[in-house]
């Protein structure tokens, strides 16, 4: 086959090498490194086996400081516990390991993680209206609403509507807010009182 024939398959060849491979010319030399297009990987922190240095610096499951010591006398230590050995600062001289319980480690990350999270949580005003004279039935609705509003960490206004003769005796709502605010004492606060305002009283309630 002739020189001009084999030209396009040595440029495919070499576009495609291209596509994997970029050369970085130092003193003369070329120095071949593979592109890794794939995203990062958080595999978490190297424990057991995977912690391939020679020596670490080790502290035991009760916070003990054990010194410096080989990597596989440490593991093997954690092994006779039924735990695992965990690199807790890989950047140290030697990188500082723990011996713990790798699950219930990282049960407690995510628990911590949540709790934050829900700490961060933007909090919104839920709203829960009732009448002055509501039945048990109907209380108990809004009063599962209210609660589940609360636990969500948002806070509640509590709005008792009066119809025009209704308004004439704004006791009976007060009533039902007392009642609501009981109710919920375990989880809840009132943040501001039952107050009347034309035909609506209403009270905020906060999560404690």
């Amino acid at each position: 086959m002739s020189a001009g024939h084999d030209a396009p398959r040595r440029l495919a060849r070499r576009r495609e090498v291209a596509d994997r491979v970029f050369c970085t010319r130092t003193e003369g030399k070329a120095i071949n490194r593979f592109v890794d297009r794939r995203g990062p990987r958080d595999l978490g922190p190297r424990i057991n086996e995977r912690i391939r240095i020679p020596e670490i610096r080790l502290i035991d499951e009760e916070g003990n400081q054990m010194g410096i010591m080989p990597t596989r006398e440490a593991l093997t230590m954690a092994r006779e516990r039924g735990l695992d050995l965990i690199e807790i600062a890989p950047m140290a001289q030697p990188p500082v390991c723990r011996i713990m319980d790798y699950g219930k480690h990282k049960y407690e990350e995510a628990k911590k993680k949540r709790e934050a999270q829900k700490k961060s949580k933007t909090v919104e005003i839920k709203g829960v209206r009732m009448r002055p004279m509501t039945d048990d039935h109907d209380f108990n609705v809004k009063l599962r609403d209210a609660q589940r509003f609360l636990e969500d960490g948002d806070k509640v206004l509590v709005t008792v509507i009066f119809k025009s003769r209704e308004a004439s005796h704004p006791e009976f709502g007060r009533a039902q807010l007392q009642k609501l605010a009981e109710a919920t004492s375990g989880i809840a606060i009132v943040e501001k009182h039952p107050s009347m305002e034309g035909r609506r009283m209403t009270m905020l309630l906060s999560p404690k």
